[in-house]
């Protein structure tokens, strides 16, 4: 008796398997296929398999072979709330981690929020905990035009953060 053979997929009917309808919006709600996805378990679990792939796709990744293509609008992740602990700030992001701020990545939107690289993905600081964080924020310069971060014992300038409305976030197939 004989094992009836799985066929093979081919690599376009492996990407058309990886879009997925999933979306993560500016206000850090995840979507799929036109509905909120509610539930706070699934909810943590996708936010915590977020990654961006080496040619920059978004993506909520499994393991190495298995992950999804996913929107995102603007950032990956959200801060929840920072505190300053001496002269470090550890910021709480929505997907429950709990990191020490990425000082040398720092910049700010024209919305006055800012954006730190958090590993490969983009992280936006704003409400309650920008408020936090910007306590230690001053203007740099006699021409005012820029600003830095005092933190352990160095300022950290602030760039400007990139228009995200004006770039693709992802590129779906």
């Amino acid at each position: 008796m004989s094992t009836p053979q799985t066929p093979e997929l081919t690599p376009a009917q492996i990407e058309q398997f990886r879009t997925v309808g999933l979306r993560l919006d500016r206000a850090g709600r995840l979507w799929h296929d036109g509905a909120e996805v509610t539930h706070a378990r699934l909810r943590q679990a996708l936010l915590r398999w977020l990654d961006v792939r080496d040619d920059g796709r978004d993506i909520i990744r499994l393991d190495a072979t298995r992950y999804a293509y996913v929107d995102v609008e603007d950032a990956h992740l959200r801060a929840r709330a920072a505190r300053w602990d001496d002269d470090r700030c550890t910021i709480l992001w929505d997907d429950e981690r709990e990191l020490e701020l990425p000082y040398a990545t720092l910049s700010q939107a024209a919305d006055h929020a800012l954006y730190v690289r958090v590993g490969k993905l983009r992280g936006r600081i704003a409400g309650p905990a920008y408020h936090a964080v910007a306590e230690r924020i001053m203007e740099d310069g006699e021409d005012g035009e820029g600003f830095v971060l005092e933190a352990v014992g160095r300022r950290w300038p602030i760039t400007r953060a990139p228009d995200r409305s004006q770039t693709e976030t992802s590129t779906s197939t």
